[in-house]
């Protein structure tokens, strides 16, 4: 999973150091796109919730399709109530060693998947994953997925206005799962000195 840091307020790019990937646990991680302030108070119940389980101590943890189906009630039931919470959900992890990806938005819709981009991601970096995994035949590696991902979060930047060079990674495997980051995109605008008439 990969997410950038910003946080806009309508077009003014206001919060540049946020961080969109949450560890819920050793095997589940949450990215969340959309409203800043509804995924705080998402975090928060979230935060307590895995804070409850760890003082039960009964060897049980929250995995992550429990995390996304305990999601798409919560989402549905804002929604129901005329009051949703204004976000897009990724839940991923390893349930029972295998791996897991789900999506939820605002209305509670709700699905899994191979692989899933939100926003500007879904129109230009859904067709470059795809494409890869249709290359390889199958699932991608560790280091391919991390290449392909990267490959991404560069595209989205360069070719979305609003886009933000700086971004979070999270990795979830069998040993654990760890968000790494803030990352910066390596790119180089030295092309634009050479533009005339936008001095």
């Amino acid at each position: 999973m990969a997410a950038d840091t910003l946080g806009s307020y309508g077009s003014l790019a206001r919060f540049p150091d946020l961080e969109r990937i949450m560890k819920v646990n050793e095997k589940t991680v949450l990215a969340a796109a959309g409203d800043i302030a509804d995924f705080q108070f998402l975090q928060e119940i979230i935060t307590q919730k895995q804070i409850d389980e760890n003082c039960r101590d009964d060897g049980f943890t929250l995995k992550p399709k429990a995390m996304h189906s305990w999601l798409t009630r919560v989402l549905y039931n804002r929604r129901s109530k005329f009051d949703p919470l204004w976000n897009i959900f990724l839940v991923g992890g390893m349930q029972d060693d295998e791996p897991f990806l789900g999506y939820v938005n605002l209305q509670g819709t709700a699905f899994t998947e191979t692989l899933i981009a939100t926003g500007l991601g879904g129109e230009m970096a859904q067709p470059v994953m795809r494409a890869a995994m249709e290359k390889k035949g199958g699932l991608l590696s560790l280091e391919e997925a991390k290449e392909v991902i990267l490959k991404c979060v560069r595209l989205g930047y360069l070719r979305d206005c609003r886009g933000y060079p700086k971004f979070h990674v999270a990795v979830i495997t069998k040993e654990g799962a760890k968000v790494e980051g803030p990352l910066m995109i390596d790119s180089d605008w030295e092309y634009a000195k050479n533009i005339a008439g936008f001095e």
